[in-house]
């Protein structure tokens, strides 16, 4: 006859510290001692990375990924994933910018309107992405690497036929001024606006039908059908929100750097994936939680935000990203074997 402590009913007292660790790996995955080891080593070498101030500006960058990977969590959810959600941000700029700048030029008394358009004008060019890539994969059947990877390679092409690859100038001064540098009640536009998404992403994953339908496609699509959900509509979405996310990121990106740009987003496909794979999001689909990418896009701004402080080369900053993407994934695989032996 089994102990409480060996059956695992209940806490027995003499557990070792390595099954305390097994144990909150198995509950918590990777990201929780990841982010104990960057806190730890970026503390060591500066010592502005854990001031206020410092901190307030590691979440106010971080809020652009965290928007992204909150989409890119709802393509990972179904199974699938987008690499055009780059793209999206320089074409949603892109398009947005021109339309702005040129109402304020034709109308420029109506500063609220001018931002009106170009805002509706830029996030509409960017969700039809995701439109585009919805029907993809949700009506052809292509795969979603393809699918993306061609809606990357023909958003960016024309972001760069609009502009010939120079910024676009003359957006009204109050755009950049509220989105990107203004706050109310005292915090920061761009942190308000996420805390804001997240809110409504957070109910949407858990306490809808529709976010129960992401996780059922992911899961098992064939099973989901036969339950009766409409799976092709339920990918569809998936697609739409991601290009939605993503284009609300290039607004505030936009209005951030004060011009629009069809260079920029070349890394966020990668960092995103990153954020929602570091923050237990399963490549295979329905495995993950928005709270934890939130988390996870954080966290990578804290590694780049200790890196710039340590003055690690930009093109190092990447070889990190990467390496911390592949060591989550590898993580994960040994989380789900280790959970599938205690279950065995």
């Amino acid at each position: 006859m089994t102990s409480n402590g060996e059956n695992g009913t209940g806490a027995a007292p003499g557990r070792s510290a390595t099954y305390w660790i097994q144990s909150a790996f198995v509950r918590l995955g990777v990201l929780p001692f990841l982010l104990l080891i960057a806190v730890v080593v970026f503390t060591f070498m500066s010592d502005n990375f854990l001031t206020g101030r410092n901190l307030l500006n590691v979440v106010r960058q971080s809020t652009y990924l965290t928007i992204v990977s909150m989409g890119q969590m709802f393509a990972l959810l179904t199974g699938g994933f987008d690499l055009s959600v780059g793209t999206i941000l320089a074409l949603t700029s892109v398009v947005g910018a021109t339309a702005m700048a040129g109402a304020h030029a034709a109308m420029p008394d109506a500063v609220g309107l001018s931002i009106l358009i170009g805002i509706v004008a830029g996030i509409a060019a960017g969700t039809a992405i995701g439109v585009v890539n919805g029907i993809g994969v949700s009506v052809f059947n292509v795969s979603p690497f393809m699918m993306s990877l061609g809606m990357a390679s023909i958003g960016f092409g024309i972001a760069l036929y609009m502009t010939g690859g120079v910024p676009v100038y003359g957006m009204p001064m109050e755009f950049g001024d509220v989105f990107g540098f203004g706050s109310v009640f005292g915090i920061p536009t761009p942190i308000l606006v996420t805390v804001i998404l997240i809110m409504v992403l957070y109910f949407v994953v858990n306490w809808t039908r529709l976010g129960r339908y992401f996780y059922a496609v992911g899961g098992n699509i064939k099973a989901a059908r036969l339950s009766g959900i409409n799976t092709r509509l339920t990918l569809f979405l998936a697609y739409v929100l991601c290009g939605a996310m993503a284009a609300i990121s290039g607004i505030l990106l936009t209005a951030r750097l004060d011009t629009g740009e069809a260079n920029i987003g070349a890394n966020m496909p990668l960092e995103s994936i990153a954020a929602c794979v570091i923050a237990g999001v399963s490549l295979r689909g329905g495995v993950g939680r928005i709270e934890n990418v939130v988390l996870g896009a954080i966290f990578i701004g804290l590694v780049q935000n200790g890196m710039n402080l340590a003055r690690i080369e930009s093109y190092l900053q990447t070889v990190v990203i990467g390496a911390l993407l592949i060591l989550a994934v590898v993580a994960d695989q040994f989380r789900l074997r280790y959970i599938a032996n205690l279950q065995d």
